[in-house]
């Protein structure tokens, strides 16, 4: 099996990944670091930062998430953030040396009206000098032209798990309405953010067949972020047992040989993983992380802890080309070196 190839392939089968899942942990390793190296500069890390704009009272049941309506979780319901603080937190993750800025609510799908507010933070957010991001839910064809028209960098709609384990998790939405939503933003010309969650009770089959739907999309994702389960109590899968960290590691290693022009994102679940198992993380691959101190509800390492871990690992965080900077003095990370990225790296 050619894992080193230049051209990225879109006809890998289950059995393929689980091959690579099951390689001795060293060679599975360099593998992934080999091919690492063919594609990015393995010290530098896309730093983003994601605010929760709209929290609470989703309609889905994903059994995961503190913000779905049917779970008892401490989480509050909170209405469309104004365009004032989306624009203020903007200046402050600049400052502490995001370069790319997510914003998230909590709907099934966007109302037009709901979809015009959000336009204007992603203008407010572009004029700041930084990426935007979104992620609101289910869009049609026509969302997804506004909000390129809107200048949208990226769209993030996780594909969550396998399609053999999704019915287990989420009964309110079908895997395939996921890959309507993926296919309206890449047709519009979005860049696309699409990963899941590993650690809800599914097996190693269900992971390898996780990043199976992933890698044969037409086009990889630009960005492929690998969740950690959070357990919340009150949400269905709170006592679920932990994942393995070393199973954790391969995943990302196997989305690494798999996809290996997309960054890998470490997301939730980082506050769980102690700075040995991070940085093998960044070793078999990964390449990008949110910084801040919360990811929607949920706990985040702080961007002093970040910063204190990349300085210990000689890591930088990634600057695009043409990116305006925030001022050195105004920065939390440490600012080095530019890295061009290939065309199909996001």
């Amino acid at each position: 099996m050619n894992t080193t190839m230049d051209t990225p392939r879109h006809d890998w089968t289950r059995e393929e990944a689980l091959a690579l899942f099951e390689l001795p942990f060293n060679d599975l390793l360099f593998r992934a670091q080999q091919t690492h190296r063919q594609h990015f500069d393995p010290n530098a890390v896309q730093v983003s930062t994601l605010l929760s704009i709209k929290t609470g009272a989703c309609p889905e049941d994903c059994a995961y998430c503190s913000q779905s309506a049917r779970y008892e979780t401490e989480v509050e319901r909170e209405r469309l953030l104004p365009l004032e603080e989306v624009a203020r937190s903007a200046r402050a993750a600049k400052a502490e040396g995001a370069t790319r800025f997510c914003m998230g609510a909590a709907w099934r799908n966007p109302t037009d009206t709901q979809l015009e507010r959000v336009i204007e933070m992603i203008r407010v957010v572009k004029d700041i000098g930084m990426e935007a991001c979104v992620t609101l839910g289910m869009l049609t064809r026509t969302q997804a032209e506004r909000l390129r028209d809107a200048g949208l960098d990226y769209y993030n709609h996780n594909i969550d798990t396998s399609p053999e384990f999704y019915p287990e998790v989420i009964t309110t939405r079908g895997f395939e309405d996921r890959l309507d939503t993926l296919a309206h933003v890449r047709e519009c010309g979005i860049h696309v953010c699409s990963g899941g969650i590993v650690g809800m009770g599914e097996s190693r089959d269900d992971r390898a067949s996780f990043l199976v739907s992933l890698a044969n999309l037409p086009r990889h994702p630009e960005s492929v972020p690998i969740n950690l389960l959070v357990r919340i109590p009150g949400t269905p899968l709170s006592d679920t047992p932990a994942l393995e960290p070393f199973e954790f590691i391969r995943t990302v290693a196997v989305a690494r040989l798999m996809m290996p022009r997309s960054h890998v994102r470490l997301s939730a679940g980082r506050t769980d993983m102690n700075p040995q198992m991070q940085a093998w993380c960044f070793f078999a691959g990964a390449n990008s992380i949110f910084q801040g101190e919360r990811l929607l509800t949920a706990a985040n390492p702080q961007a002093d802890a970040d910063r204190a871990l990349f300085d210990t690992l000689g890591i930088h965080p990634l600057i695009p080309d043409g990116y305006s900077e925030a001022t050195p003095e105004d920065s939390l990370l440490p600012r080095k070196v530019h890295f061009s990225l290939t065309p199909s790296a996001g």
